[in-house]
């Protein structure tokens, strides 16, 4: 029984998955804080591109 209990402990194999899941995690809760913050502005900087381009005279050549 020791042996086994020293060889579940020793096993490693799944570590490398369980730290890209915690990286990936913690760049999509950064993503969404930043754009949480930013949202007014990021939707005032579309709203100023649509204005300026439906202010573009639409005349054929």
């Amino acid at each position: 029984m020791l042996a086994l209990w020293s060889n579940f402990l020793g096993d490693e194999s799944g570590q490398g998955l369980v730290e890209y899941a915690l990286i990936i995690a913690l760049v999509a809760i950064g993503l969404i804080a930043i754009l949480t913050l930013l949202r007014n502005s990021i939707g005032n900087v579309f709203n100023t591109t649509r204005n300026t381009l439906n202010s573009v005279p639409s005349s054929s050549y």
